[in-house]
Formats: structure tokens, sequence, C-alpha cells
């Protein structure tokens, strides 16, 4: 052990708690000279070692947990073990025609802190976000390929997180073949182009697999309007449930232009589908104007808050939506609506829907709380995992 940190009693007591992190405060001292991302042993105030970390120098958050046991190391074999285990949870939970795309790293809470490994097909998508994932990348990405079989492992590392931690924004090949683009997956019975180079996330919103499948078992027969519809998954899933007709309204000319490419590319009717290129506040008003009502409408709108500074502004945003929303709903309309802000608790979120409602003069009842597929998974003393929330409202 080259580096250990020593840590304050309140240090401690997150350790105790198996919380991942420990920020800059939790530390008494570093002994030794550790690099970026290199593994440091973590002491109590005993200097009996708690597990081990990786270390930042440069973030808030100056040590990520590997894991919690004094006896074990951290190396190949670890991290082997590690994959493994993440692999086989998801063949699993998922359904088989789930498992050639989905998210088999979902960071702390698989116990790789700061990695996000999407797989689409014969390619992994990766992401490092911490220094601790940047020191292990290539190791990592030689061990997802044989563990695998992949034909590639594609690096898209490009958040701002990882400015605070004193790393430069990189994409392109980490192992095997580049992927084409765009790739196409499959995802209950329906086919995605998918844009792993520059679309939203690594190219596809995985996340909301479930509910786009829960949607498309509640729109038979109906209007649906699906609002910040990038390339149309929920769209194309209401479709596929049958609704008599779509309308998705999207900022981008370029994720409109993929949407209306999946409509053609499943076989749909194109008179059941209208694109609209568009701001969705402005959008939604106009409809108000026009006196247009629907029977279901999908609210995913981007992430309104980055921190914890910008959540009054996330919070009126997150109202004036779903205001909106509710007004525009035909009685027993129903209403799917997200925040995937992780600022955004699920009681305040609750209540900015309940008020939303109010004002719209309607009463609403939630069906179901809605939130992340099972891959991924939230670690239990690492709540933070837990980013999308959403309802399922019915509205008188």
């Amino acid at each position: 052990m080259k580096a250990v940190v020593r840590l304050k009693t309140a240090g401690e007591r997150s350790v105790e708690r198996r919380h991942p992190w420990l920020f800059t405060g939790a530390l008494d001292k570093i002994e030794g000279k550790p690099k970026s991302g290199e593994t440091v042993g973590v002491l109590n105030t005993k200097g009996e070692i708690l597990g081990f970390g990786a270390y930042s120098p440069q973030s808030q958050i100056a040590v990520r947990m590997w894991h919690h046991s004094p006896a074990r190391g951290v190396d190949h074999a670890f991290f082997m073990e590690r994959f493994r285990a993440a692999i086989t949870m998801r063949s699993k939970v998922l359904p088989p025609d789930a498992q050639g795309a989905c998210r088999l790293i979902y960071g702390e809470s698989d116990g790789f802190p700061g990695l996000i490994v999407d797989r689409y097909g014969d390619y992994l998508v990766m992401q490092c976000l911490s220094a601790g994932a940047e020191f292990w990348k290539r190791a990592w990405a030689e061990m997802l390929q044989s563990l695998l079989e992949v034909r590639g492992v594609f690096e898209r590392s490009e958040s701002d997180v990882r400015k605070k931690e004193g790393l430069d924004q990189v994409t392109g090949v980490l192992k095997g073949e580049a992927p084409p683009n765009p790739l196409t997956i499959e995802e209950g019975g329906l086919r995605y182009l998918v844009d792993v180079y520059e679309g939203h996330k690594t190219g596809f919103y995985l996340d909301q697999r479930a509910n786009r499948a829960m949607l498309r078992s509640l729109v038979q027969g109906a209007e649906v309007l699906n609002c910040f519809a990038y390339t149309g998954g929920f769209g194309l899933s209401a479709l596929k449930g049958g609704a008599a007709h779509v309308t998705q309204i999207e900022a981008s000319a370029k994720a409109l232009e993929v949407a209306r490419q999946h409509v053609a590319f499943n076989g749909f009717d194109a008179q059941r589908s209208t694109l609209i290129e568009g701001d969705v506040f402005a959008e939604l008003r106009r409809f108000q104007k026009e006196q247009r009502m629907f029977d279901v409408i999908v609210l995913d709108p981007p992430k309104f808050a980055e921190s914890k500074a910008q959540l009054d502004r996330a919070c009126r945003g997150y109202k004036d939506i779903n205001l909106q929303a509710f007004k525009l709903l035909r009685p027993g309309g129903l209403l799917l609506t997200f925040s995937c802000s992780g600022q955004m608790t699920t009681p305040l979120f609750q209540k900015i829907v309940a008020d939303a409602a109010l004002d719209a003069g309607r009463t609403a009842q939630i069906l179901r709380r809605l939130e992340q597929d099972v891959d991924h998974p939230t670690l239990l003393s690492f709540p933070e995992g837990t980013y999308l929330k959403g309802l399922l409202c019915r509205a008188e």
C-alpha cells in the first residue's frame, strides 16, 4: 500500500454506513503521495484500515470507496469478479430481448464509482466520470471485451463532472472496432437507431425501457402527446400500443428527423404521427389557445437542475409544464410525468405535480410511481443512485 488517508470521526461514520464517497472535509491527513485515481488505504482515527478507495486530488469527493474489506486488495481479479456479478445480475432480471441494449455497469450501485457502461448489441459505450475510473479505464475495457466478446468498446467521457475531477473530456475507441453510426437496437418489438457518437447520454434512454412498455399498455385508441420527445422513444411505443394518433414535440431538428425515421423504420402509417419542432412550453400554450385535448400526455424533460443553486428555477419549470399538461388532458386522461434531476427529491416532485393539478383546477390520482429500470439499480447505502422520478396520474 503506497498511500493512505486518515479519517476524522465524521469520515469514519460515513464509511461505517457504507457510503462510497468521502469528501475532503472527512479526511484528517494524507500519508504518501497518491496520484490521481490511484488506490489508497482508508484508516480510521485509531489507524485501523477500513477499506480501499480511489483518490481524487482535485475533487471535493476526495476518495471513492472500492470496498470496505481490510483484507481485500484492488486488482484485476477483484474487478473481474465485480464485472461478472453485474453482468450475471442483468441476465437474471432483464428479459432476453432487453439484454442486447441495457446498462451493464451503473457506477457506485455496481461497485464501480464513476463508471457507466451501456451495451448496444456488439458494442459497449463507456463513460468514465471519476479519477478512479479514468485510471482503470483501459484495463476495464480489456476485461469487458474478454468477458462479453464484443466487437468494440467506445468511450463517451464528456460530462462536466470530469472537470471537477481535473479531467479533460474524451471520446474515442478504447478497445476493438469503432461502432457504426447509427447502431440498430431492438426493444419491445421495435427497432431504434442509436447515435453513440453524439446522442444524449450514451446514445439512448435505456433507463425508460419499463416506462415505455407501460405506456404501450395504456394507449389503445388514444390521442397521445409526447413532449421533449428526443428521437421518439415514448411516441414509438404509443404507436406500437395502438394509439390512434401521436403528436411529438422536440426542439432539436436532428433528433426529430430520427423520430421521423423511426416511424417509417418500424412500418407505422405516417398519418398517425405528427412531429413538431418547437419549444414545449410555447407549444403547450398554443394547444390551449386552439382548445386541443389529449387522452395521454408524456412529459420527459431534460435535467432542469444541475445543482442546488438551480433547484428553485427547476421547480418553476416543472410546475409550469405539468400545469399546462393538466389543462390539456381530457377527463379521465393520463399523465406520465418525469424528473431526471438528481437534486429533485421524490416528495418535492410529487408536491410540484400536486400543486400543478390544483392550479389547473383538476382532481388527480397517482396510479403508479415510476423510476429507472432494473438495470439501473440503487445501492441502499447510496440513495443518490435513484435519479429518475416519475408519476402516472389520472385526471378527472
